[in-house]
């Protein structure tokens, strides 16, 4: 009894879906540039250096690597054997030391390698190039010299980063903005989304965040990050449309630039989602979790894991409920058990633990590989429920949501902060920075130091809360501005309305599933060309192409009375829904198996980039609102946190170097 297909469902192969699109640039373009002259039998060495190394890490598994002629992967600065009679294919970083190298294997009476072929991640410049080219014993021993635009890491399907973990700091610090590694960091963040579109070849119609203050002049300089970040970007991709062969003339995709100031509340808040509640409670090395496997008679062996696309059962529940995921986990298993008469014979009786499935595995080897990934996340499952029930999350986030919603306030986060003793020093961090953005008057004079009280928390954390109220701008919350962009901190303090409003869209949902990212608010507002330009202003006019096809336009039209485009709307939790429901929210197998053939009919593309680290649940709304828009959705960041990340790193070292002392 074989398990069906449908209960592993892949992820789709579509050459269109971005990462695919990152792969085969890869794969086609540079590993064989010239595979119609080149002997199919020729292998090759490729160097690289340590970041153009993770950039195909992330695009690419290593077979395919091999399948396109790839023999031996080398690091450009470790000591490699001669190999004369082979080629090298270069994937660099267009840096002077990595130039240096380069020059260094090639030249001279006795090269390493045959022929170089050369490919640059990102434009090379000119004074490196005279550097290649006054080397005369190289030139005829390079093969192609290139640049692949290719400086960014497909994280995801539908996501990238541009590796600036530290971008809180370098940009949003009270005196970064003097400081040269601010203007690196635009610069290089710009060159690295530019270099999306030079793969894709798309030329975006660019918007971003407008700054709060009516006066850039007396504004705090971070609030222009997203604007200088913008004319960065399409200053380098109005130059692709003479540079770059076939790149188009006029706008083929939209842009939208924001940071996070505009929603403090994503990275800190409990997800109950699967993924995001890995990453949250687990203690996993990036996609890496880390396990024991019991063995009779021996001491628990370590293991490891990737929690990544080529796992399809990872594909299926990763963007579901964790209430979800657990049930389908034990579907699956109970009904594979059900039509095996050797796996009823593995099992002690009663559920099936992963005692039983280690049974099972001895029993049906041939069953071996479907049935450890069963196993895998039966235990990361049950390992997470075990965290919710000792952690009391239940209650805690049902605070968090009626915060954010308006249905909780004062009364509320004081009888959870004094009867759960023995919650966490960060889950009461998180508590109350929810708490200071719904209801910052509460954190007035002496009040937020009394709450910090209650909570046993150190004064250094009120720093915390503090740098946050700073960065979003507190006078450009009270004094505001005609039509400009507002948080809503502020609004009717007298009762807590929450910072989201109700939305009539008639999903369901399991319970503490009401809270989502504010981005999911902007991308169909930016898809249904309802997004205020005097918020979120365009460095061009938005031409029709940009904006998609007539057929998105009419899957999605314009509410009668749109809300502000600040507030979260509401979704009534139930304990349980309906596995037919169409909601929006199925699970990526589901989206990948319509995506494979429905991707000719979606209209084009919409790009968000996120200054300061996106979360897992706004890479989630990505893929949620790719096929409900019948747009593909693209996320791109400086970094994807976690919310002990974000605590830990951005807020408790990072976010305490801002604003005033």
């Amino acid at each position: 009894m074989s398990m069906s297909g449908a209960d592993f469902s892949g992820v789709g192969e579509d050459p269109r879906i971005f990462r695919n699109v990152c792969r085969d640039r890869i794969l086609k373009d540079m590993l064989k540039p010239d595979k119609d002259k080149e002997n199919k039998s020729a292998w090759k060495v490729l160097i690289m250096d340590k970041f153009t190394v993770r950039i195909i890490g992330y695009a690419c598994k290593m077979a395919e690597i091999t399948d396109a002629g790839v023999s031996l992967v080398e690091d450009l600065f470790k000591r490699r054997e001669p190999m004369p009679s082979m080629d090298a294919i270069y994937f660099l970083q267009p840096l002077k030391e990595n130039v240096i190298m380069l020059l260094s294997d090639m030249s001279g009476r006795c090269p390493l390698y045959r022929k170089a072929y050369i490919f640059f991640s990102s434009p090379i410049p000119k004074d490196l190039v005279t550097y290649i080219k006054n080397d005369m014993s190289v030139i005829p021993r390079i093969g192609a010299l290139r640049e692949m635009n290719l400086e960014f890491f497909a994280i995801d399907m539908q996501g990238f980063v541009t590796d600036h973990d530290m971008a809180l700091t370098e940009l949003y610090s009270a005196n970064g903005h003097n400081s040269k590694n601010f203007n690196d960091t635009i610069s290089t963040m710009a060159v690295r989304i530019a270099t999306t579109f030079a793969s894709l070849k798309e030329f975006p119609c660019v918007r971003y965040r407008a700054p709060k203050s009516a006066d850039p002049s007396t504004a705090p300089k971070f609030d222009m990050v997203p604007k200088w970040l913008a004319n960065a970007v399409w200053e380098i991709v109005s130059k692709y449309k003479s540079t770059i062969p076939e790149f188009p003339q006029k706008e083929t995709c939209e842009l939208l630039i924001l940071d996070r100031p505009i929603d403090q509340i994503a990275p800190v808040i409990h997800e109950w989602i699967y993924d995001a509640m890995c990453h949250d409670l687990l203690e996993m090395d990036g996609n890496k979790y880390i396990y024991e496997v019991s063995k009779a008679g021996s001491d628990p062996e370590k293991k490891e894991a990737l929690l990544e696309d080529q796992d399809p059962l990872w594909i299926e529940l990763r963007h579901t409920h964790i209430a979800d995921a657990s049930e389908r986990l034990y579907e699956k298993m109970n009904t594979f058990v059900s039509k095996n008469k050797a796996a009823q014979l593995s099992r002690d009786g009663g559920e099936v633990s992963t005692t039983d499935l280690q049974k099972i595995v001895q029993a049906l080897p041939q069953y071996s590989e479907q049935v450890e990934k069963l196993t895998l996340h039966i235990e990361i499952a049950g390992k997470i429920n075990k965290f919710i029930r000792e952690y009391g999350l239940r209650d805690i986030g049902q605070v968090e949501q009626d915060l954010v919603f308006g249905d909780a306030g004062a009364k509320e986060v004081i009888n959870i902060l004094r009867s759960k003793q023995n919650m966490s020093q960060e889950n009461k961090l998180r508590l109350l920075i929810i708490y200071a953005i719904v209801c910052p008057d509460k954190f007035e004079g002496d009040k937020g130091d009394k709450l910090m009280q209650l909570a046993k928390l150190p004064s250094d954390d009120m720093k915390v809360i503090k740098s946050l109220q700073y960065l979003v701008g507190s006078d450009a919350k009270k004094t505001g501005r005609a039509g400009g962009f507002s948080l809503k901190f502020d609004a009717q303090k007298k009762k807590n309305t929450g910072v989201r409003t109700e939305r009539q869209d008639g999903e369901e949902g399991w319970a503490l599933s009401r809270f989502f990212p504010l981005i999911e608010e902007l991308i169909e507002k930016l898809s249904k060309g309802e997004l205020p330009l005097n918020e979120y202003p365009s460095l061009s006019e938005p031409s029709s192409t940009a904006q998609g096809t007539a057929q998105s336009a009419s899957a999605a039209k314009p509410a009668q009375n749109p809300q502000p485009m600040s507030r979260r709307s509401r979704r009534t939790p139930q304990y349980a829904k309906s596995r037919n429901s169409d909601d929006g929210q199925s699970s990526d197998s589901a989206v990948l198996r319509h995506a494979s053939g429905d991707f000719k009919r979606l209209g084009n593309r919409i790009f968000v980039f996120m200054v300061g680290g996106a979360t897992r649940s706004e890479l989630r709304t990505a893929h949620k609102l790719t096929m409900k828009l019948k747009r593909e959705i693209v996320l791109g960041s400086s970094s994807i946190d976690d919310p002990p990340q974000f605590i830990s790193v951005n807020l408790s070292f990072k976010l305490k170097s801002l604003g005033p002392s």
